[in-house]
């Protein structure tokens, strides 16, 4: 492969301007722009953070193992001597930035135009914007909602169970969609992908059995995270809010297991899904597995105020 078609494939996977990708790649416009022509090419240690870009977009990165389980051990060591989810609970700052946080960058990454400022007058004051949809305000009505049952269901030992998932999604589409809390039942596909979702005739044995790997506490509990969440969203039990529902149970297992809820930048959206593809196309989970690790780092510095 050419240097031009991986800067092609860069842009075209990250969504950066060429004049972003220059300044990521530490270089000029011009620069770049001679490299995309192909008028020059660029010195060997330019040509390494291309690379290194290219595998991080196409999901061809690899992470080493020693990596991967420092951040393990890392996570497991700022949850210690802390109820997390009291903690949550109990500080209404924490508490609230939270209810921002998830739901800000959750909506995002599913298409909402909400800024974080919007979404925190809607949250937090009751605000009605009037230059924006109905619908997007009541999803971050009703995101709120569903992560203040989430706290509460979690802090009272509630299992995480089927009837769990449906509840749900029956809180976070109430007065969107009208099988709110009720599994689809007809085909869909992923948009933008090529995973196949499953049959909706299989799909109410396929979520009994991942409830029920979803609730057990043994074994690495971030793998088990990204595990589980690869699976729910290949299986697209809804008609919609598949995404919003599965980083929600990604929050509750890691406050089951006394660590931070996983805040998901939609920043960061482009890696999340090139990760979350490889893991359920190629069965390699180990980019995903790193990426939750950063998530959940990210919901840890909101919990110690950071």
């Amino acid at each position: 492969m050419t240097i031009k078609e991986k800067l092609q494939i860069i842009q075209r996977l990250s969504g950066l301007t060429q004049q972003e990708l220059a300044l990521r790649l530490g270089v000029t416009f011009a620069a770049l722009n001679r490299w995309v022509n192909e008028k020059s090419t660029p010195r060997a240690k330019a040509i390494e953070k291309i690379d290194e870009l290219y595998k991080e977009y196409s999901g061809e990165k690899q992470i080493p193992k020693t990596v991967l389980d420092a951040k393990k051990e890392t996570i497991i060591k700022k949850s210690k001597g802390v109820k997390v989810v009291d903690k949550i609970i109990k500080n209404p700052d924490i508490r609230d930035q939270f209810y921002l946080s998830l739901t800000y960058h959750s909506n995002g990454i599913e298409g909402s135009t909400l800024s974080e400022g919007e979404t925190a007058a809607i949250l937090f004051q009751n605000a009605a914007l009037s230059d924006k949809s109905l619908v997007e305000q009541m999803e971050a009505k009703n995101h709120r909602a569903a992560l203040e049952y989430l706290f509460n269901y979690v802090s009272k030992k509630g299992i995480l169970d089927e009837n769990f998932i449906l509840k749900l999604h029956s809180i976070l589409m109430n007065a969107i969609k009208s099988d709110a809390g009720n599994y689809r039942r007809h085909a869909v596909r992923i948009m933008g992908t090529y995973v196949p979702t499953a049959n909706y005739l299989k799909i109410p044995v396929l979520m009994k059995d991942l409830a029920k790997d979803m609730s057990d506490k043994k074994g690495d509990i971030i793998n088990k995270i990204a595990d589980i969440h690869s699976r729910f969203e290949q299986i697209h039990p809804f008609t919609d809010g598949n995404g919003r529902v599965g980083r929600l149970l990604m929050a509750a297992m890691a406050l089951k297991n006394n660590i931070a809820p996983a805040v998901v930048i939609q920043e960061k959206r482009k890696f999340y899904i090139a990760y979350l593809n490889k893991a359920q196309m190629k069965g390699d989970i180990s980019l995903f597995e790193d990426f939750v690790c950063d998530a959940i780092l990210e919901g840890h510095k909101i919990l110690e105020r950071k």
